[in-house]
């Protein structure tokens, strides 16, 4: 069956020696991998491998069987053409940790449009910032909505959180309760728009501390959440 759809690239790997096998997020079916068969082969091939960098965003016509692993793929092009993600060190390393995140994190093979429309926004409002230190911090809090674990958006005058069971509190419950200046960030980002960003001020010591809490709570609400290998890319970019 040809269908249309659109997609966010999550991942690719190299299939023998000229198959390329692409892992998305798509609009329609949620996660889908995706075989390119010979796109290695040929230098004409070889040229659509840029449709497949890290968090690209693709329309493209699929031949989907439902009783397959892996999906076909035709007529392939961008549905935004990022014009700095890819070649600004500092965004192609937010890109490479927030993709392998990503690729962990998301597993549903089923629609979730709305879930689709936040990374496609968050993404091309990346690309067009000229501030953006922060927005990793930022997309994985939002993402938590989508996921399911959002923090509970009350009692935000109590002086811990905790990390287990996504609530405020007032009193230290142990090893997963947060306070000082990692709640006092997590205070500020909740319920902020990314455009409101540049007024949350924080050093790299703060920003890699406050990540590694994020990092954290991902790992207490979702099986199998590994913490990303590009994390240290990120926090040597941002040092």
């Amino acid at each position: 069956m040809l269908t249309k759809n659109q997609g966010i690239v999550l991942s690719k790997l190299k299939y023998r020696d000229n198959d390329l096998i692409v892992k998305c997020y798509t609009k329609e079916r949620g996660v889908v991998s995706y075989i390119l068969r010979g796109v290695l082969k040929s230098k004409k091939g070889s040229s659509k491998t840029i449709y497949y960098q890290a968090l690209s965003q693709l329309q493209f016509e699929e031949v989907f069987k439902t009783n397959r692993s892996l999906q076909g793929i035709n007529d392939v092009k961008f549905s935004y053409i990022y014009r700095s993600v890819h070649s600004n060190i500092y965004k192609s390393s937010i890109v490479l940790f927030l993709s392998e995140i990503l690729s962990n994190a998301l597993k549903e093979e089923e629609k979730n449009e709305s879930l689709f429309n936040y990374l496609e926004i968050a993404l091309q409002y990346l690309d067009n910032s000229e501030q953006y230190s922060n927005f990793h911090l930022l997309f994985l809090l939002k993402l938590t909505r989508y996921l399911g674990f959002q923090p509970e958006n009350k009692n935000l005058e109590f002086p811990y959180f905790n990390l287990e069971s996504g609530i405020f509190e007032s009193f230290n419950y142990g090893i997963y309760s947060i306070s000082g200046e990692n709640l006092t960030l997590l205070k500020q980002l909740l319920g902020i728009n990314f455009d409101a960003l540049q007024s949350i001020k924080i050093n790299a010591k703060q920003r890699r501390e406050f990540l590694n809490v994020l990092l954290h709570y991902f790992e207490l609400h979702l099986d199998g959440f590994k913490k990303p290998k590009s994390l240290q890319v990120l926090n040597e970019v941002f040092h």
